[in-house]
């Protein structure tokens, strides 16, 4: 069976820009031991591998791995994958392609904006949101002062298949100083905080945004996302849960600017009552296409 390969930007504007994602399809016959293996070879924040055709109940199978280790849910691997699946395995076009995960269903939705750009969305899973941790603590961990993360909303930490710790962040100079320190985290670490540290900050480089975001994480040391799905839905829940923008919001985030690669991630999400909604969405655009050999 041969499997073709695909690299996409995803929340990206044009090309070299955004996330990159790798994407392996016909990927019934791989082992996990394999794909782990092109996950390291491609060394991309996510690598995924999907199988030839639909399951029974319409999704398509997909598994998503960094160069480390098996992930359950991440963003931006599924917009970039229903985005290859819909124009490379799909026999039938539709606005609407549901991946299978580890954590349930996703439904993808493809959607044409006012600027005639096509922006791909999905429906995040329900988050729980967890502990809240000390701000002298994850300052610590980020090398930041502890009057650097703003207090009008705790640090806390949310989980849906993976957790991540969200840290508001007063000033756009104190966000491009953090930088994630496992040594000084591991305490955090000890006490069940994960190593997955999303900060966001109201200051943008880009007035017509509404965020600027930095997201750090642990895969053969510390990495960097310049565009980061998951964190985004984990900061929608978290959004509401404490008011920030009230129980509706549509929000532009950037991110990425540290590595060079600016990104723009979309968010919008309600409340009603209990009930949370909240949906991810971007630009994907094509580099790369080939062939494992």
């Amino acid at each position: 069976m041969t499997h073709p390969f695909h690299i996409v930007d995803v929340f990206a504007e044009q090309a070299y820009a955004g996330n990159q994602l790798a994407v392996v399809t016909d990927a019934d016959d791989l082992s996990t031991e394999t794909m782990q293996q092109v996950a390291a070879e491609t060394n991309y924040s996510e690598t995924t591998f999907v199988n030839r055709a639909p399951e029974e109940d319409g999704g398509w199978r997909v598994r998503l791995f960094t160069p480390a280790r098996e992930l359950a849910f991440a963003g931006h691997p599924i917009l970039g994958t229903a985005w290859v699946i819909r124009r490379h395995l799909a026999l039938a076009s539709s606005d609407e392609v549901k991946l299978n995960l580890a954590v349930g269903q996703i439904p993808v939705s493809f959607e044409r904006g006012k600027d005639g750009k096509e922006a791909v969305w999905f429906l995040a899973p329900q988050a729980e949101l967890g502990p809240a941790c000390e701000r002298a603590d994850i300052a610590r961990s980020l090398g930041i002062a502890p009057e650097d993360i703003d207090d009008a909303s705790p640090v806390q930490m949310l989980s849906a298949g993976i957790s991540t710790l969200i840290v508001p962040i007063r000033k756009l100079e104190a966000l491009q100083r953090a930088q994630l320190d496992l040594a000084a985290h591991a305490a955090l670490s000890d006490k069940g905080f994960p190593s997955l540290v999303y900060l966001f900050c109201r200051e943008t480089h880009d007035a017509q945004n509404d965020l600027c975001v930095r997201f750090f994480f642990e895969a053969h040391g510390v990495r960097e996302d310049p565009a980061t799905g998951n964190g985004a839905a984990f900061l929608g829940h978290y959004l509401l849960e404490h008011g920030v923008y009230g129980d509706k919001l549509s929000l532009r985030i950037e991110q990425g600017h540290a590595l060079r690669r600016p990104s723009l991630v979309l968010l919008r999400a309600r409340k009603q009552g209990e009930a949370r909604e909240v949906s991810v969405g971007g630009h994907v655009v094509a580099v790369v296409k080939g062939e494992l050999l």
